[in-house]
Parts: structure tokens; sequence; C-alpha cells
């Protein structure tokens, strides 16, 4: 588990596929987190990267490794290529819940439809698949690229729902929010409880 709370922001220097020759194959990333404390972690740890859980399968000074399976890189962005993503170790126990409960499991892609400053703030507004539109609600938590956010406003449509969430300065200058863009696919992870709230109802209305 994890908060949604970044801890660094790393970048990932290399990406090579785990088989040769594979177009279905998925990847090895190689991530070098020079801000982010390595000091205790262990082969076999999870650490979430833009808000996918992955396990590290090798340490090497301030860099890490993980694998990558073909249907997370099919699931998710920003694990791909060459560049900056948010970080943060797995949730301990006695460790503050700064953030909400997150899984690290991303539900589905949404897209960037308007990133601008408003003042002190910035005003970003992202497209969110049917699929997913119905867990999102007023004041509600969303994990974007492994960021906890708070939800401003749902504005439904016939294919999903736009959604708007204010982001104070502190979070685009130390997350990977910062490069957002209109147009931009971001990973999304609903809030669980949500979820457990739908299955309860769904089961309700079928006595």
């Amino acid at each position: 588990m994890f908060t949604g709370i970044v801890s660094a922001v790393g970048r990932i220097i290399d990406v090579k596929p785990l088989e040769q020759g594979q177009e279905d194959a998925g990847v090895q990333l190689t991530v070098h987190a020079p801000d982010f404390s390595l000091e205790n972690t262990k082969l076999g740890d999870s650490i979430a990267i833009q808000g996918a859980c992955m396990t590290v399968v090798e340490l090497q000074g301030d860099t890490f490794k993980v694998d990558v399976s073909r249907e997370s890189l099919n699931r998710t962005t920003g694990l791909d290529a060459v560049g900056e993503v948010n970080l943060e170790h797995a949730l301990r126990l006695g460790d503050s819940l700064d953030g909400h409960l997150v899984s690290g499991h991303v539900d589905g892609l949404g897209r960037v439809t308007h990133f601008e400053p408003v003042g002190e703030s910035w005003d970003l507004r992202i497209d969110v698949p049917a699929e997913l539109a119905k867990y999102l609600a007023y004041k509600g938590s969303i994990t974007v690229n492994g960021v906890s956010l708070t939800v401003n406003d749902v504005s439904d449509h016939a294919n999903g729902c736009e959604i708007r969430i204010n982001l104070i300065p502190h979070t685009v200058q130390v997350t990977t929010l910062k490069h957002l863009k209109a147009g931009a696919h971001v990973n999304l992870e609903i809030d669980t409880i949500a979820r457990y709230v739908e299955r309860m109802v769904s089961l309700a209305n079928k006595g």
C-alpha cells in the first residue's frame, strides 16, 4: 500500500526489452533516484513509479531496476521511455497516512484537457473514461500519476466525466505533474473505498 504522497522525483535512464526480438515482451527500467532514499530498500521491495507498484529486482548506489510486464505497459503511461517519474516507498506500519490509501494498481488512463495557472494555484482538468467515472465524486480522492489529489468538481458526459483539480504550487514543484499539457495521458487509480461502496450497492440492488 501507498499514500499518494510522492517521496521524490527520479528519472528513468534506460529502458531495455526483457526478451530481445519479442514485440509482446515487457521491459526492464533503470531508475536514477539520487533524492530517493534507498538505504533501507532491499530486493523484492515495492516502489510506486508514476502510481504503478513495481518490484525492485536490482540495486546499485542511487539507481534501481524493475521489470515491467507487457500487461502493465498496456495499461499505464510513462513507463516505457526515458524521463522523470514520481516515486514513493511502500507504506509501513506506523507511517503517517498523509494522502489516502493507494494500492499502486492503475485502474485506467485519463486525458488532460486543461492545465493552466490560476492565481497562485494550477487548474487541472482530466477526462475520465466511463468505467471509472462512477467512482468519482466532489471532494473525493483520486491518484494521478501516483499523486493523491482531491476532486473539486465532476462534470458528467456521454463517454465518462471531466474532473477538475486544484493543485497548490508545492505539489506542482515536487512532482512530475509540472510537465503535464493538454492532451497528455495520465495514470489514474480510484479510491479503494469507492470501489467497496459500489460493490455493496450493486449487491444490495440485486437483493
